[in-house]
């Protein structure tokens, strides 16, 4: 009956959005009604997106609970068991069930195959090779305009040179890259 007290007194401090005190009252019931969801639903991961799900609920109606109406853990229990059986009738989509992954594994994969990737890997070894190549301040006046925007006039100023000499490097450094590459392809 004391525990019974305890929730009811916690379940009270909710409904007043005590964050604290929802957090307790997660901890000492969350066990006891994932044991209802996976009852039900005998899957793990569906019985913790339900009891997640009701714990959303619980906090979401919290002011609406009554004493008078059920006690503490029959009110939850009873939330766990309707959001349960609620799963257990949505469509297999929905649920993500084994027809569902088989359908999606069955679906063609829109991303770049082996051979994209491999040539993909080959390229960026190659340019990282080539820009090793380049001279310090080539290099640096690139990575800044390519990997971070900067423009021109930007890179002067951070770097400290004269916009002609940004120029210059940027010019410079890209042809040296391009006849670089060119000779690995």
């Amino acid at each position: 009956m004391a525990d019974n007290d305890a929730i009811a007194e916690l379940m009270a401090r909710c409904a007043l959005r005590d964050q604290r005190a929802f957090a307790e009252l997660y901890h000492r019931t969350s066990a006891k009604l994932y044991g209802v969801a996976i009852r039900i639903l005998r899957r793990e991961d569906w019985a913790e997106e339900v009891l997640q799900e009701s714990f959303v609920n619980i906090w979401s109606h919290i002011a609406e609970y009554s004493a008078t109406r059920s006690a503490p853990m029959t009110w939850m229990t009873a939330i766990v068991r309707n959001r349960a059986l609620d799963w257990l009738r949505r469509p297999n989509l929905e649920r993500g069930d084994e027809d569902y992954d088989l359908l999606v594994e069955s679906l063609p994969d829109q991303g770049p195959g082996p051979d994209v990737i491999l040539g993909q890997s080959r390229g960026a070894a190659a340019l990282a090779e080539c820009l090793r190549q380049l001279s310090g301040d080539q290099r640096q006046t690139i990575m800044l305009a390519y990997m971070h925007g900067l423009s021109h006039g930007e890179l002067a100023q951070h770097l400290k040179q004269p916009l002609g000499t940004v120029k210059t490097w940027i010019r410079r450094g890209l042809e040296r890259l391009k006849g670089c590459m060119d000779g690995r392809s």
